[in-house]
């Protein structure tokens, strides 16, 4: 898929009743039960939900790392079943940066190594790979660190160094499963600021999390419950929306008085 300029308003994602179905017989069950879902560019959504809600199952889906799905799913005005494995492989490796809760650095290389390792799937000489590695980190203030290895870091040097590395490529849609989850508030705090900032260049940011003090960050938060989006502040329920409402007791409207007086005989 060509890497266009896509306007700020236009959808980048678009699922149509996506469902997701693990195991089989008696013992299936859906992950992802009827999603509809548009993600226009330049958002920042946090998905939040209980534990099993789907929403890691979500993340993943959006992400190309599992395409068994049923319904439709359009990234870019593409139909992403329409995509060959290795499209869909050029796709995350230039489009998309994965940060992840447990950093999943590799621990025998170090910082600038790990952080390079997307260009290399990429292509890109290694001396290249090295340049472009060594900026991204001063970037993130981590140039002293280069050398290092990844359990000579902090938690939070650990993932800003994830962070640096999903964005070697310049992707334009970043996916965060919990990025904060193995942090204290200190540096989640500094990790949050980064994703601000990164959002306000433009960036679309798709982040699931636990911590609603997190979603202050965002420009949209969705809640999900057994596999389907339970509310979406884009659009936000009305209260007519609410089933068995319950309505006020001793309240009749003067349409129903005067129909039932009729009924009745009484002028």
């Amino acid at each position: 898929m060509a890497h266009t300029k896509i306007p700020k308003t236009a959808p980048v994602i678009v699922l149509k009743d996506l469902q997701k179905r693990f195991g089989i017989g008696d013992a299936e069950h859906y992950a992802i039960n009827g999603i509809d879902l548009t993600i226009r560019k330049g958002e920042f959504i946090a998905i939040m939900g209980p534990s099993g809600c789907g929403k890691t199952t979500l993340l993943n889906i959006l992400g190309l790392l599992d395409t068994r799905i049923e319904g439709e799913y359009e990234l870019e005005d593409r139909p992403v079943a329409s995509l060959s494995a290795r499209r869909q492989a050029r796709i995350r490796s230039q489009q998309i940066g994965f940060i992840f809760q447990s950093f999943n650095l590799v621990s025998r290389l170090n910082v600038i190594e790990n952080v390079a390792l997307p260009l290399v799937y990429k292509g890109t000489s290694e001396l290249n790979r090295l340049k472009q590695a060594s900026a991204i980190l001063h970037a993130f203030h981590l140039g002293e660190r280069e050398y290092y290895m990844p359990y000579q870091l902090s938690g939070g040097q650990m993932q800003r160094v994830a962070i640096a590395r999903a964005l070697v490529n310049t992707p334009s849609i970043i996916l965060a499963d919990e990025p904060t989850g193995n942090l204290d508030s200190h540096s989640s705090h500094i990790i949050m600021q980064e994703l601000s900032d990164l959002h306000k260049q433009g960036n679309t940011i798709i982040m699931v999390t636990h911590n609603p003090h997190l979603t202050t960050y965002a420009s949209r938060v969705i809640t999900m419950l057994d596999g389907k989006i339970d509310t979406d502040t884009a659009h936000p329920k009305k209260k007519t929306d609410e089933p068995n409402a319950k309505k006020p007791l001793g309240k009749t409207s003067k349409k129903r008085r005067k129909a039932s007086r009729k009924k009745e005989g009484v002028k």
